[in-house]
């Protein structure tokens, strides 16, 4: 039996409104906030992405694996690798790491528009 269930992965930004448009351009899905601190996003299939805004928040320096860089990633599935990375940075996202060593690695890094990195990666 388990402990607990899943609620929801937060994401610390400075802009929380920015950001939540930016995954919801990404992902699709409905935004709500009850206050400009905390937006929500909820994605189609029930997950719920949340944005909470940091006053002075420091982005993670990805692939560094000290404890000031990169807390966390989302990982997010596509079918078409190329159409999908051509989207995300048209929406703001920057890239990271491209070099899936032709296909072979299976996905490509890019960071948010607040720095927070993800990862498009072959269905």
């Amino acid at each position: 039996m388990p402990v607990a269930t899943y609620s929801l992965v937060a994401l610390d930004c400075p802009d929380p409104a920015a950001l939540a448009d930016f995954y919801q351009a990404v992902l699709g899905g409905e935004i709500k906030n009850d206050n400009d601190d905390w937006y929500d996003l909820r994605v189609p299939g029930g997950a719920r992405i949340s944005f909470q805004k940091a006053p002075g928040h420091k982005p993670p320096e990805w692939p560094r694996a000290d404890r000031d860089s990169q807390q966390a990633h989302l990982d997010f599935d596509v079918v078409d690798i190329e159409r999908a990375e051509e989207e995300v940075l048209a929406l703001g996202a920057t890239p990271l790491d491209l070099d899936d060593h032709g296909g072979e690695r299976g996905f490509r890094v890019y960071a948010d528009p607040a720095g927070h990195p993800f990862c498009l990666c072959r269905q």
